[in-house]
Order: C-alpha cells, then sequence, then structure tokens
C-alpha cells in the first residue's frame, strides 16, 4: 500500500527531530556532573520535565484544531530547539532547571498535529500502517541517534543539546518547505471526503465527555505502560545479569527495523481486523515479557525480542487509527492529544515502577507481572474495539432515518 506523500514527508521529518534526541537521556548526567546539582534534585528535575509534557500534549491539540496543523508543529519545534540551547547554554542548576520545564512544554505540541495531519491525508484503511510508519521513522532516528550521541558526547554533555536543537530545526525546516500551509475551514479532512463511516457532527463536544475515547485512553496508558517498563526495565535487567545494556539496545532496535517495513507492508498483517491485530499483539507482548523473565544471555534475548517487536508492529498505529474513526470533524486533534496523554502518564510511573520492582523483587519478577498484564489485555483489548466498533456501526445506521425525518419535518 502507498502511503500519501504528505505522510512520507511527516516520517522524514520525524526521523530527523529524532536523530537528536538523546540528549534527554542526558539531562540528569549535565546536571549533577557539569552543574554539581545533587542526584535527587538532578531528578526531581527529570520528573518536571516529564510532567509539564503532558499540558503540553493537550495544548498541542487545541492549538492544532484552532491555528492550523503546521502553524503548531513549527512552534513546538522552535520552542524545543530555544529550550534546549537554552539548558546548553545555563551557567547553574536554575537556569538549567527552568528551561527543561520550558522544554517539557514545548515537547509535545508536535504530535497532535503530526498525528491529525496523517489522518487528514490518508482514508480509513491507510492510517494504521501510516501511523505505524511514524513509529517506524522514530526508531531509525533512534538508532541514527546513538551514533550521534556516541560522537558528539565525546566533546562535551552540553553539545548534546546544541545537537539536538539543530535537529529540531531541520524537521522545522522540511515541515515549512514541503507540508502545505493550513488552511482553516477550507478543505475538508481526508475522512470526510472519503465518506469515513465514524464521522459525526458535533466538532464542539468536548473529548473527555466521550467514553469511547476515554475507555480507549485507559487501554493505552496500560500498553503505553508496559512499553516503556521495556524500554526503562530491559537495560537495568541486563546490567543486573552482567550484560552490556548498549548491547541490548542495540539488538531490540535492530530487530525492530529489520522486522517493521517487511510486516507493515505483508497483507496477513495488513489485513487483519483491529481486534484480531490487538488479540495476536498482545499475546506475542507477553510471551516476549515472558521470555525476558528467564533469558540471563545476549543469544537468550533473542527469541523474546522478535516476539516484543512483532506483538509492537501489530499493536502500533491501530489504536491511532480508532480514536481517529472516533473524533468529530475538527477535534480529531484534541481527540489524539487526550489519548497520547496515556504516553505522559506511561513516561512519569515507569521509570519508578520499574526501579521499585527490580530493587526490591528483581527483574524476573517484572516480566512476569508485565507478562500477565498483556495477556490480560489480549482479552480486553479485542472487546473494547469490538464495542466502540459496535457503538459506532449502531450510529450510523440511524443516521439516514434521522435524515429523512428532519426532511419531511
Amino acid at each position: 500500500m502507498r502511503l500519501p506523500r504528505q505522510v512520507r514527508i511527516l516520517a522524514a521529518a520525524r526521523a530527523v527531530n529524532q536523530l537528536g534526541a538523546f540528549s534527554l537521556a542526558f539531562l540528569t548526567v549535565l546536571l549533577s556532573r557539569d552543574l554539581g546539582a545533587s542526584l535527587g534534585t538532578a531528578g526531581a528535575v527529570a520528573a518536571l520535565f516529564g510532567l509539564a509534557t503532558i499540558p503540553s500534549r493537550l495544548l498541542g491539540g487545541h492549538l492544532a484544531d484552532r491555528l492550523g496543523r503546521r502553524r503548531t508543529i513549527l512552534a513546538g519545534l522552535a520552542g524545543c530547539a530555544a529550550a534546549q540551547l537554552g539548558i546548553a547554554a545555563a551557567p547553574d542548576t536554575a537556569v538549567a532547571a527552568g528551561c527543561a520545564v520550558l522544554l517539557g512544554f514545548a515537547f509535545e505540541l508536535y504530535e497532535p498535529p503530526s498525528q491529525a495531519m496523517i489522518a487528514d491525508a490518508t482514508r480509513p484503511d491507510q492510517r494504521a500502517p501510516a501511523y505505524a510508519l511514524l513509529t517506524t521513522a522514530l526508531a531509525v532516528g533512534n538508532m541514527g541517534a546513538g551514533l550521534v550521541a556516541a560522537a558528539v558526547g565525546r566533546s562535551g554533555l552540553r553539545w548534546l543539546f546544541v545537537v539536538d536543537a539543530a535537529s529540531c530545526l531541520g524537521c522545522a525546516l522540511i515541515v515549512y518547505l514541503w507540508l502545505p500551509a493550513d488552511r482553516l475551514g477550507s478543505t475538508p479532512p481526508a475522512r470526510e471526503r472519503h465518506g469515513d463511516p465514524g464521522e459525526r457532527p458535533d466538532s464542539g463536544a468536548s473529548p473527555w465527555r466521550d467514553p469511547a475515547l476515554l475507555a480507549m485512553t485507559a487501554a493505552g496508558t496500560v500498553f503505553a505502560l508496559v512499553s516503556m517498563v521495556m524500554l526503562v526495565g530491559l537495560p537495568l535487567s541486563a546490567a543486573a545479569n552482567g550484560l552490556d545494556p548498549a548491547s541490548v539496545g542495540l539488538v531490540t532496535g535492530t530487530l525492530t527495523l529489520v522486522l517493521g517495513r517487511p510486516l507493515l507492508q505483508s497483507k496477513p498483517l495488513t489485513g487483519l481486523s483491529h481486534p484480531a491485530a490487538a488479540a495476536a499483539g498482545f499475546t506475542l507482548l507477553g510471551t516476549g515479557m515472558a521470555g525476558y523473565a528467564v533469558a540471563h544471555s545476549l543469544a537468550a534475548l533473542f527469541a523474546p525480542t522478535v516476539a516484543w517487536a512483532i506483538g509492537n508492529l501489530l499493536l502500533t498505529g491501530r489504536a491511532f487509527a480508532v480514536v481517529t474513526a472516533l473524533a468529530p470533524p475538527g477535534a480529531t486533534a484534541r481527540y489524539l492529544a487526550v489519548y497520547g496523554l496515556s504516553w505522559g502518564i506511561a513516561t512519569v510511573a515507569a521509570p519508578l515502577l520499574a526501579t521499585r520492582v527490580i530493587g526490591s523483587l528483581g527483574s524476573a519478577a517484572l516480566w512476569t507481572a508485565s507478562s500477565a498484564l498483556c495477556l490480560a489485555m489480549a482479552a480486553v483489548q479485542p472487546w473494547l474495539l469490538r464495542a466502540i466498533t459496535g457503538r459506532r456501526d449502531a450510529v450510523v445506521s440511524r443516521a439516514p432515518a434521522s435524515s429523512a425525518d428532519a426532511a419531511v419535518g
């Protein structure tokens, strides 16, 4: 399936942006080693950054629907670049902390408008692979980011933030030059043009009053939490088993990329319904987590990582496609912003949860509990998706009768 040019441009821009996304991993190190902050203070600053990303995503959704997609993306990227340069030049902990919080407020402005742009440019059947392509672009950028960090970090940690700012500006340049300008109120989104059966007329409806969206957000928070626990916990678990965390990260990232593109384009997977993909995806995630509980060598991590990578790719993009279909015309970005809060919550909770469980019960306990949660979601998520689909079909089936009644009256 060939995706629209706008989607491919967004994916390329995101890969460029992700090339500099390594700097945040070194924020606490910069604060404690270069600026003399205590570890507790450095951790508190990192937590404040994470908390600031939550309202940032909501603001991104609001601005995208009110001011336009491209304007909001450019504002977010410019804000991130300015804050990162502030951190790079900070003379003390207080200035660096202030810039880190400002970075958090700008950090998620990009997400809702970019996801809404994909919804605008695609048909309903294209959305899941389109959102999955965006995630694959992130993985490509992450691998390049590791190489850039290894090269630049030798010159000083501050330069990492300078390069990160440059990647934001490079992404902004791509968006400015090759994505269409905002034309609010003139062109209907693609799902209206292509007759998406999920469209609803009330664009002023609050996302917080849509029970289907809230249920999807709750389920998405579980998926995000499991994903973040894996990212945070696997390096810690590897170190506890005497493995090099960097090697583990290279293995997981490489496998995701090698498997990702062919799977995204394969007909057996693209033809799966959302409930079937959810059941298979969470089952594979649970299998991978269970494998991590008993893996004590780099070779033993291979099979669980393959299961994890395939499961993650099956799930990635599906939920965004469902949420996009739930949104009324004109409210896509706000709906995606509310759903995206799941990742903000997981980003704050996962490090606390993973370190606490590994420290007190060991890494096997973390993977066993995560596996059980994934297997439970393999049953719950398909049921939820079927319920939402049934509700939307019922609304659509009543729509023609309502229209006819209105015409007669």
